[in-house]
């Protein structure tokens, strides 16, 4: 059970990481343009730790676009068609 929720999440990462890659092919496309749009949630600028023997930057960005949803939603037919 547990890898089937592995794979599933392998799943829907890859699928929303190709839709994402599309939106942004098609964002020089006039009639695909509307697939590129989307919202960045996260922080900005990174988060400096500085305890003087180390130096740690955090950032975490997550952009949401329509192509990323409609890749989402693709995975989820195809992992139930193949499980």
């Amino acid at each position: 059970m547990k890898s089937k929720n592995i794979i599933f999440i392998i799943v829907m990462m890859s699928g929303l990481v190709i839709g994402g890659f599309l939106g942004e092919l098609a964002s020089n496309m006039s009639a695909l343009s509307f697939l590129s749009y989307g919202k960045s949630v996260g922080l900005t600028s990174p988060v400096v730790l500085d305890l003087i023997i180390i130096k740690l930057q955090l950032g975490f960005t997550l952009k949401f676009s329509i192509a990323g949803i409609i890749g989402m939603i693709i995975s989820i037919f195809v992992y139930r068609k193949l499980w």
